[in-house]
């Protein structure tokens, strides 16, 4: 005898707890958002072509990506440095010309306070770089003593070229970045704050970004510290790269005195660290209701880590881990599902819309640009359904 009633028109019928699992496969392009509503296409929300009932897991199935990046940009906040001179008086030198005196009165005025430079924002190869902070330094010293030197000079100034004394090159074997002045000693001040001085503070308050020991700067990236470089000169003695010329014919010797200043010193210093101009290694994708991958946070000094040893970081603070394993301008993707899953126990109910968010581990936005970029889900549906027997008869 039946244990339900069954006096009634309807009758309670026991869940069977028998399923039908099949997987779907959802793909998601960046073009297909409302670039209205979202125009970066690093965070969105988007709606999915149909309800997706009682999901058991969720993995992310294949992605294509661009390596479009900018390592060095005005939102990465690394495209300024500064530095101060001490320029050479050609009076100790017993140089009589006009021009040198003018020059040296007019950078005079200007020792103890900073020169600032801004950079190009993209992505460089070391041999770039170098050349953009030798034509960065001397046009910044060069604008300086253009608007304070003697009206009369500025003319004979410009036709010798300008300021040209600062000489910057990469030293292909050790991987470090040297800097040179013909002439003149210099002090690389990176110790000092040039958010102030450059950056738009609206910018700065949209930045979800934690403070970090790491990539604060374009210093930084170019191998220095936070404390401030001086330089240093050897006298006679030229400083040389042994292993082979830096440009054609010069045998290693880069840095050779200002030809206008006889009896000058160079002066230079080398990073103490290699140059690191890759750009970060990976960025993640922050799914709501998707996320499954507990995250440290950077180290900083605050009341927090000061009072204890404990680390801090987030639970289930992103969907997906990806890896960036190449370099501007190119595509890279992966068609073989990755470990990044979400489990639902018991299944959800119901997903129709996702919040997306693509930023690197300080939280910065990865910024895309105009390039589109593609990826796909996989979910896996129960599909309640009656237990059904069948006879077949094999013909």
């Amino acid at each position: 005898m039946s244990q339900f009633n069954t006096s009634t028109n309807h009758p309670l019928i026991p869940n069977s707890q028998e399923y039908l699992v099949y997987k779907k496969i959802i793909s998601i392009h960046s073009e297909d958002r409302d670039m209205v509503k979202f125009p970066s296409a690093s965070e969105f929300e988007i709606e999915l072509p149909q309800d997706y009932l009682n999901v058991r897991s969720a993995t992310l199935s294949s992605w294509t990506f661009p390596a479009n990046y900018s390592t060095f940009s005005l939102q990465n906040r690394n495209i300024t440095m500064s530095f101060q001179l001490n320029p050479c008086n050609p009076g100790s030198l017993r140089v009589s010309e006009p021009l040198q005196h003018a020059i040296f009165n007019s950078l005079y005025k200007k020792i103890g306070s900073d020169f600032f430079i801004i950079i190009e924002s993209g992505f460089y190869n070391p041999d770039q770089m170098t050349t953009e902070l030798t034509n960065r330094f001397n046009q910044a010293v060069t604008d300086y003593i253009v608007s304070t030197i003697d009206p009369a000079y500025v003319t004979e100034f410009l036709q010798h070229g300008g300021y040209t004394d600062f000489v910057i090159v990469y030293n292909n074997v050790s991987q470090k970045i040297w800097f040179g002045n013909k002439s003149s000693g210099f002090t690389l001040t990176n110790n000092i704050d040039n958010d102030s001085n450059f950056y738009d503070t609206n910018i700065y308050c949209k930045q979800q970004r934690v403070p970090t020991f790491v990539n604060w700067g374009l210093p930084y990236f170019l191998g220095l510290t936070r404390c401030p470089e001086e330089s240093i000169t050897a006298g006679e003695n030229l400083p040389r790269f042994y292993y082979g010329d830096v440009k054609p014919g010069d045998s290693g010797f880069w840095l050779t005195p200002n030809q206008y200043l006889p009896g000058c010193q160079v002066y230079f210093l080398e990073c103490p660290q290699k140059i690191n101009l890759m750009g970060p290694s990976y960025f993640y994708i922050d799914i709501d209701l998707l996320n499954n991958i507990d995250e440290t946070y950077p180290f900083n000094i605050s009341g927090f880590t000061n009072m204890t040893n404990e680390t801090n970081g987030k639970v289930n603070s992103a969907f997906a881990k990806i890896a960036i394993p190449t370099t501007p301008l190119s595509q890279w993707f992966e068609t073989e599902a990755s470990e990044s899953y979400k489990i639902f126990d018991p299944p959800a109910e119901r997903i129709r819309r996702l919040k997306i968010k693509i930023r690197y581990h300080d939280g910065s936005p990865v910024n895309f640009d105009s390039f589109p970029f593609s990826f796909s889900l996989q979910f896996t549906l129960f599909n309640a359904q009656k237990k059904l027997g069948y006879n077949l008869t094999l013909i």
